[in-house]
C-alpha cells in the first residue's frame, strides 16, 4: 500500500480558508504541504515547516501533486496555468470566476483532473444528489429553495443554493430561491418538494466552518493521480 504523502500547493494561504487548510493539513499524516502561496512576499519565508512564497514568485514553487486555490480572480488564472503545466491536480473554490474562466477549466481538464466547486462540505455534495434524485422522482411538485447565511454575507442567492438549483434543474425542476441574512449564520440550505398534500424537505446545516476546508483536502487526496477531467465533489465523496 503506498503510504507517499499527497504533497499540496496552498494558494491563497494568508486567508481565512488558507489557513484553515494549513491547519488542517498539518494534522494529516497523508498530506504533505511543500509550499503556502500569499499574495505579498512573506515576512518569514518558512513557517511551521512550510516554505511561503509571494504570489510573484509562483513559477518557483516545489513540485506539487495538487494545488489547492482560495484566492481572488486574478490569482486564479496564474495558478492554474501552472498546475497545467506542471501536470498537477487543482482544487479551487475561488469565487466570482466568470465565464471565460470557467471556459479555461473545461480546456485544462483535457490535461489535469480538476475540481472548481461554490461548497466543499462533503455533506451538501450529498445533498446536491438527493435534490437531483428527488426532483427526478417527484415530477410536477414545486421546488424551493432557501439558504441562510450571516449579514456580511453580500450575494444572494449563494453559490450553494444555485448549484443545488442546478442540481435540481437537472432532476427536471424548476426551483425557486429565497434568501435570509442574520446574526452569524455559518450557512443553512433547505430544499423542499411541494405536493398535493404532501412535502419532502432536505436540509444541511453548517456549524463549524472548517468542514469546507477539511472537504477540500479531502477531494485534493482523492484527486491526486486520477486521470484527467473535470470532476465534481460529490464524484470524490466516499471515494
Amino acid at each position: 500500500m503506498d503510504e507517499t504523502p499527497t504533497r499540496l500547493l496552498i494558494h491563497g494561504a494568508s486567508g481565512r480558508m488558507g489557513q484553515a487548510l494549513l491547519r488542517l493539513a498539518a494534522e494529516d499524516p497523508s498530506l504533505q504541504v511543500v509550499a503556502a502561496v500569499v499574495r505579498r512576499p512573506p515576512a518569514q519565508r518558512v513557517i511551521d515547516g512550510v516554505p511561503h512564497f509571494a504570489a510573484s514568485e509562483l513559477s518557483g514553487v516545489p513540485p506539487f501533486d495538487v494545488a489547492i486555490d482560495f484566492s481572488l480572480p486574478e490569482g486564479f488564472d496564474p495558478v492554474l496555468a501552472l498546475c497545467v503545466a506542471r501536470g498537477a491536480g487543482f482544487v479551487s473554490g475561488t469565487t466570482g470566476i466568470d465565464a471565460s474562466r470557467q471556459a479555461a477549466l473545461d480546456a485544462a481538464a483535457a490535461g489535469i483532473p480538476l475540481v472548481w466547486a461554490t461548497n466543499f462540505s462533503l455533506g451538501v455534495a450529498v445533498l446536491a444528489e438527493l435534490v437531483e434524485r428527488a426532483a427526478a422522482s417527484l415530477p410536477g411538485w414545486d421546488c424551493d429553495i432557501v439558504e441562510s447565511h450571516h449579514v456580511h454575507k453580500k450575494d444572494a442567492p449563494s453559490g450553494t443554493a444555485l448549484t443545488l438549483g442546478e442540481s435540481a434543474v437537472q432532476g427536471g425542476a424548476e426551483p425557486r430561491y429565497a434568501s435570509l441574512r442574520a446574526g452569524d449564520i455559518i450557512g443553512e440550505h433547505f430544499v423542499q418538494f411541494s405536493g398535493l398534500g404532501e412535502r419532502v424537505e432536505l436540509v444541511h446545516r453548517a456549524s463549524n466552518r472548517d468542514i469546507f476546508a477539511r472537504g477540500a483536502l479531502h477531494v485534493a487526496r482523492q484527486l491526486s493521480g486520477r486521470a484527467p477531467g473535470r470532476y465534481r465533489v460529490r464524484d470524490l465523496v466516499g471515494a
